[in-house]
Parts: structure tokens; sequence; C-alpha cells
């Protein structure tokens, strides 16, 4: 596979609504096998950032390419709500639900995406629960589900937002290895919005932080000599 694959671009982009940019003059790249973290405080615009990955909204100025979106390549696990998670379907029809948006409306799914969807729940430690209720699971378990699922939607890329909220310590450990183990052997790229500065210190390639004053986007090495890094995770070690 090759490493310098551009999966996603942003080149001198503005992100915002109405007009009015949360973002701006924002640059980088995410190839494949990169693992980025996005932190920076509440309300700065990881989430915009994260909605124009995913082809929901548009630069406002400047250009975004995302060939990943495009050939539908990406994985998106969401933060759930209460209703998620109390949703009243087994395991298995919540990983297949990651290829609905390859099949349109077609709702009959091919032998080889039922074989791809126990291989991803083999992979994330659930095959055993596949006929279980989804609401029945623990926070851990309905993680795994759900990240199973995105690896059903996904080729190249993950996006992931928050995805320990909510998690105790050792399913949080055990979905960090999980990510681990995809971008490390499997080649996955990952862009992570996290509030978990610990563990984005030691699991990222990248941090990208966005700020109400601006962003920064380099190696965590990078990040911890930047006034950024200093200012907001200079005790992520």
């Amino acid at each position: 596979m090759d490493n310098n694959e551009i999966l996603f671009s942003c080149r001198d982009a503005a992100l915002g609504y109405e007009h009015k940019p949360l973002l701006e003059h924002l640059n980088f790249k995410v190839r494949r096998g990169d693992y980025i973290c996005v932190v920076g405080e509440n309300g700065s615009g990881k989430s915009t950032l994260l909605r124009s990955m995913l082809g929901l909204i548009r630069p406002l100025s400047g250009e975004i390419e995302c060939p990943a979106q495009r050939e539908g390549k990406i994985g998106y696990l969401p933060q759930q709500t209460e209703a998620q998670r109390n949703f009243p379907a087994t395991v298995e029809e919540i990983v297949l639900s990651g290829f609905l948006n390859r099949r349109g409306l077609c709702m009959l799914y091919s032998r080889a995406e039922k074989a791809d969807a126990l291989m991803n729940m083999g992979k994330l430690g659930v095959l055993e629960l596949r006929r279980h209720c989804y609401r029945d699971l623990s926070g851990g378990q309905q993680q795994r589900v759900l990240l199973a699922r995105a690896l059903c939607a996904a080729e190249s890329l993950l996006i992931l937002d928050e995805p320990v909220t909510g998690l105790d310590p050792a399913a949080t450990q055990e979905l960090y290895k999980i990510l681990r183990y995809l971008n490390e052997k499997e080649n996955m790229a990952i862009v992570m919005v996290t509030h978990d500065l610990t563990a984005a210190m030691q699991e990222a390639k990248t941090v990208l932080h966005i700020g109400r004053s601006g962003w920064f986007c380099g190696s965590v090495a990078e990040y911890l000599r930047s006034s950024e890094g200093k200012r907001f995770g200079g005790d992520g070690r």
C-alpha cells in the first residue's frame, strides 16, 4: 500500500457556517497510515472540521479534496446519544449497516459483505455477540460494535469523534489498542478528535491543535515545543 496516497487535503481553507469562519487558512493532509489526533478548546471548530471531512459542509473559501470520501473509503465513529445506545437491533445488524452507504436503497447484503462483517466482528472481539441485542451490551462492547460497523464502511480512513467518552479505563485502553493495531498492522489512517491529551500524546503520529486564535499541525514532539502545546498539552506525557 502506498503511504503517500492522499486521502484528504485542505488548502488555505476557511471552515464555518453562514459566512462566519471558525477556522481560517487551514492547511493539512491525511495520508494512508497517518494517525492524527485533533485537540483544542470546546467551540474552536473540531466538529466543523469533521463535518467537512465527511462532505457534510463545504469550505467558505479555499479548497478541500477528499478522495476517500468520494470513493466511499471513510468509516465514521460519532459520539453516541442515549437513544442510539438503546437501539433495538442485533450486533450483526448494526455492523452490516456499515455497508449501506455503498449500496443505496438495496437492503440485501452480498455474501462478500456478510463475510467481511463477520471478519470485522471477529477482529473487534464481538463475534460471539452477533445475535445479542445491541442495547444490552456494555459501553465498551457497544463501541467495539460501532467500530466494526465503521470498518465495514472504511477502506482506508477512520474518523472518530471522542471515541472513549463514557468508557471505563479498561475499555478505553482496549479501544486504543485496537486502533493502534488497525493503524500499524493494516495501514488504516485514523483521525480522532479527543480531549484525552495523555492518550493523544502517546498514540498520535501527528497532532492538529485547533484553537480560537489559530491552529497548529505537526508531530507530537513539535507540538510539545509549540506555544499551543506548552499551554494546552504540556502535561500530556
